[in-house]
């Protein structure tokens, strides 16, 4: 089965994806299943969850966080409560294995990324959609030598990207049949860079959120001075 494992709903700061469009667009995709990883929250994925429930679709979601660590990012898969962000990674990994989790390095070799440090991970992203400067074939290198699961995913903020990247799992129709196959390496990663054009606007809603942000702390600042 095919799942895009690496989707930001708009619980991440730099998404507007609702998460109805993001289930919908999945089947549209032909996609079997799929993991909303927003960053350090889980209730984009909680919500799609309850959602592909509610409108009775056949899509398997896995819940999901993309957490910031003080050493990089992490995906943790299979938990359905929040881990504190910015604690050290050998931290974070343990608190999520105890809640069984299957723990992916996303996008190692990006910036704020962990690195050669994937090699702790239960997988490693091997294939994601946004990395255009031979990062992801470091990633697969690393995972190679290390004889490490590995998966793919869009890492979408936009809707027409969802599915780009992919994980193809040999699994059964069950989350835990899904977290067990990843732990054992039944997987493949692949996919297509996403399309110089999607980037540009990717790009410019980035820089529109910059702006926005940089206006909302100079207007804070100017109302603490007059006060």
């Amino acid at each position: 089965m095919r799942f895009d494992l690496h989707i930001h709903s708009n619980y991440s700061s730099d998404s507007n994806l609702s998460v109805d469009d993001i289930l919908k667009q999945a089947v549209r995709k032909g996609l079997d299943g799929i993991a909303i990883c927003d960053h350090n929250t889980i209730e984009g994925s909680l919500s799609g969850l309850r959602r592909a429930k509610e409108l009775n679709l056949s899509l398997i979601v896995i819940p999901g966080i993309e957490i910031s660590t003080s050493d990089g990012h992490l995906i943790v898969l299979g938990i359905r409560e929040n881990i504190l962000p910015d604690l050290p990674l050998s931290e974070t990994l343990t608190i999520a294995r105890q809640k069984g989790a299957v723990v992916i390095a996303p996008h190692p070799f990006k910036k704020n990324s962990i690195g050669y440090a994937a090699k702790d991970a239960d997988a490693i992203e091997t294939f994601n959609s946004r990395c255009l400067f031979g990062e992801n074939e470091k990633a697969k290198e690393l995972a190679l030598s290390l004889g490490k699961p590995e998966v793919g995913g869009s890492d979408s903020h936009l809707l027409s990207a969802i599915g780009l990247g992919f994980t193809e799992i040999d699994c059964h129709r069950s989350e835990s049949s899904v977290l067990e196959s990843i732990r054992k390496g039944k997987t493949r990663s692949g996919g297509q860079i996403i399309p110089p054009n999607i980037m540009i606007v990717h790009a410019f809603r980035g820089l529109a959120r910059r702006m926005r942000r940089l206006s909302r702390e100079l207007h804070s600042k100017i109302f603490h001075i007059g006060h």
